[in-house]
C-alpha cells in the first residue's frame, strides 16, 4: 500500500510539470499606412521579414480614415501617414509614443490620363497660365479623379496645386471625389475618368495610365510622410521595423517607386 500511494503521489506531481510545446510565433507589426505606400511599403516590409525573421501586417487607406480608427482604439503599431496634418492630429489626440515621430519619405504631385506609359508628357499643363481652360478642354465633359478635397492629403495637396495655378474655379464642378488617391488613380486606370491628380509614385505603379504633367513642388505643401510609433503598442519588433524603414537596407524599396528617403542613411540593421 505505501508503495501505490508514493506512486501516484509521483504521478500527480508529474501532472503538475508544464510540457513543453512548441512556442508561439511572435505577433506581427501592425502598420496602418497612407495608401499611395502599398507597393513600396509591401516591397520593404519584404525585405525585412526576410532578414529579421519579423512578419508585417499593413492596413491601407487614407490618412485621415486611419489617424481615426487609431483614435477610436484600433490596435496598430506604427502609423504612416501621407502628410503632417493627420500626424499632428494622432499626435494631439495622445495616440503617439513620445519621441517617436520621424519624417519618412517625400513625394511628387502628378495629372495623370489613361494610356501607357510612354504616351508622353506635356510639362507646359501644370504650367500654363490658363490652366483652366486647358484642363476643361482636356476633360471635355469628364471628370477629374481626386482623392477627396477636404481630408485626403493628395486631394488636399491637388485643390491646393490648382488653386495656386488658378485651374481649380474652372475644374470644382467636374471633381470625382474617391476615398483614398490609389481609388483616383483606378478611375483613371479603368477609363473612368479623362485625368486625375494623384502621386507620383501612383502613376509609377500603374502601367495604364502616364503622366500628363507634374505639379511645381511650390504649388502645394512638401510632401511629406511622417511615421510613429502608437502609444498602446507593446510589440517589442515595432521600433526595430521603423528603423529599418529609415535605413539603407530599405532606401532601395522606395526610391524604385519613386518616394525620396528621408530617413538616416546607415540605420535599421
Amino acid at each position: 500500500m505505501r508503495f501505490h500511494r508514493r506512486i501516484w503521489i509521483f504521478l500527480a506531481a508529474l501532472a503538475l510539470v508544464p510540457v513543453a510545446g512548441p512556442s508561439r510565433a511572435a505577433d506581427p507589426v501592425v502598420v496602418f499606412a497612407a495608401a499611395s505606400l502599398k507597393n513600396a511599403l509591401d516591397d520593404a516590409t519584404g525585405g525585412w521579414t526576410k532578414d529579421a525573421g519579423k512578419t508585417v501586417r499593413i492596413s491601407y487607406a487614407g490618412s485621415n480614415a486611419l489617424a481615426k480608427q487609431i483614435e477610436a482604439g484600433a490596435p496598430a503599431d506604427i502609423f504612416i501617414s501621407a502628410d503632417q496634418a493627420w500626424m499632428d492630429y494622432a499626435e494631439k489626440a495622445g495616440s503617439l509614443k513620445p519621441g517617436s515621430r520621424v519624417e519618412l519619405l517625400r513625394n511628387a504631385l502628378v495629372l495623370i490620363a489613361p494610356g501607357p506609359k510612354d504616351a508622353g508628357a506635356d510639362p507646359r499643363v501644370a504650367l500654363a497660365p490658363n490652366l483652366g481652360s486647358t484642363l476643361t478642354r482636356l476633360l471635355n465633359g469628364g471628370k477629374l479623379a481626386m482623392a477627396t478635397i477636404d481630408a485626403v492629403p493628395a486631394g488636399k495637396y491637388g485643390k491646393a496645386a490648382l488653386e495656386k495655378l488658378g485651374g481649380w474655379d474652372a475644374v470644382k464642378g467636374q471633381v470625382a471625389q474617391a476615398e483614398n488617391v490609389r481609388a483616383a488613380l483606378l478611375l483613371v486606370a479603368r477609363g473612368e475618368a479623362p485625368l486625375g491628380i494623384v502621386y507620383a509614385t501612383d502613376a509609377a505603379a500603374d502601367p495604364s495610365v502616364h503622366v500628363v504633367a507634374t505639379f511645381p513642388s511650390d504649388s502645394h505643401p512638401p510632401i511629406v510622410y511622417p511615421a510613429a510609433l502608437l502609444k498602446d503598442s507593446s510589440n517589442p519588433d515595432a521600433a526595430a521595423l521603423l528603423a529599418y524603414l529609415r535605413g539603407t537596407a530599405a532606401r532601395g524599396f522606395f526610391e524604385r517607386q519613386g518616394f525620396t528617403v528621408i530617413g538616416t542613411p546607415g540605420t535599421g540593421h
